[in-house]
Formats: C-alpha cells, sequence, structure tokens
C-alpha cells in the first residue's frame, strides 16, 4: 500500500516540520518514504511538501491526485483541494479559510487550528493541531507514534514545547473525531 500526502500553506506554519515528523514517525514504524520540500521556507511565502508512505519501494515521489491533503490556508485550499482524489481527507485550517470545501465527494474535515493552538498557549502549535486531525480522518499512524516520534526528533532548543505539541496532537484528534461523529450523528 503506498499512501500520499501534501501539506501546504504559509512559510511560518511549520508545513514542512508536519511533513516532517510524519516521515520520521513512518519510517520508525519501518515504511518507505519521500518526503519532499518545496517553496520558499520564510514566513508568508507559499510552503508545502509532499509525503509518500509505502509498504514496499516507492518508485517514484512525484505526487498528482493524493488520497488527502492538509491545508493551513486559502490560498492552498484553492490549489490542493483540487487534486485530492474523490474519497480522500481533506484538513482544513477553520483559523484560516473563510469559505467551506467546494467538495462533497471528500472527508472534509475543518479544524480551528490555530484557535486550538491559541488555547494552549502558542500559535506554533496549529501544525501539530492539523497533524492529529489528519491522522483521525487517515489513520496511517497513531498519535502514539507521532507523539514518539516528536519526543526523538523535536530539536534540543524546542524541547520544552514537547507536552505542548502532544496537547496539540491530541486536540487536533479530538475535534476531528467530534467532526466526524457530527455527520454521522
Amino acid at each position: 500500500m503506498q499512501t500520499e500526502i501534501i501539506f501546504a500553506g504559509f512559510g511560518g506554519q511549520g508545513i514542512m516540520f508536519a511533513g516532517q515528523v510524519l516521515s520520521y514517525a513512518a519510517m520508525e514504524q519501518g515504511k518507505e518514504v519521500t518526503w519532499i520540500p518545496y517553496g520558499p521556507e520564510m514566513r508568508g511565502g507559499t510552503a508545502n511538501c509532499t509525503v509518500t508512505i509505502a509498504d514496499e519501494e516507492i518508485g517514484s515521489p512525484l505526487v498528482q491526485n493524493p488520497p488527502a491533503a492538509l491545508v493551513m490556508n486559502l490560498p492552498s485550499l484553492d490549489k490542493y483541494e483540487p487534486l485530492v482524489k474523490p474519497g480522500g481527507v481533506l484538513v482544513i485550517n477553520a483559523s484560516m479559510v473563510d469559505r467551506p470545501p467546494a467538495r462533497a465527494d471528500l472527508l472534509n474535515l475543518s479544524v480551528p487550528c490555530n484557535a486550538i493552538a491559541e488555547e494552549i498557549g502558542d500559535r506554533r502549535l496549529a501544525n501539530m493541531v492539523a497533524v492529529g486531525a489528519l491522522l483521525t480522518g487517515l489513520p496511517l499512524l497513531t498519535i502514539a507514534d507521532i507523539e514518539a516520534t516528536l519526543g526523538a526528533h523535536m530539536p534540543g532548543r524546542h524541547k520544552d514545547l514537547l507536552p505542548k505539541n502532544i496537547e496539540a496532537l491530541r486536540r487536533g484528534a479530538a475535534c476531528a473525531q467530534e467532526e466526524i461523529a457530527k455527520r454521522k450523528g
């Protein structure tokens, strides 16, 4: 099995880190992985990366119609929503997107990532809120897998943020679970 995911947003939203954490966690679970960054690594510019996770060797790292996308802003939603495969998962940062998704053939998880991160006490945690939501809709890995990876790979200067990152993951997952439950309602 092979799964591709696009992560997209503004530079400074932790897009690259979110993709890296998912990649490291998959590698630690014995999966084959590619992580390809695109765009500037500065605040305000558009940034995105693609992650491919597979059970076997990956033939090509190119991602054209992924089964999942995590978008942190409106320009990213506009660009990547049309590319997601029908039946796929679309995680939307509802704090920065002011319109509903156009497609009804996706599992659309609109999560107020920035608002949740600010409740936790650090707006930089919005990316981990989104990752928690993503893993609820696309259970490739567990939240525990990501928590372990964060502990092992978080830069030393940010180790003090580990408990808040874990809380952000869990809150994002819980918010996505609530949204799914409402639809089944």
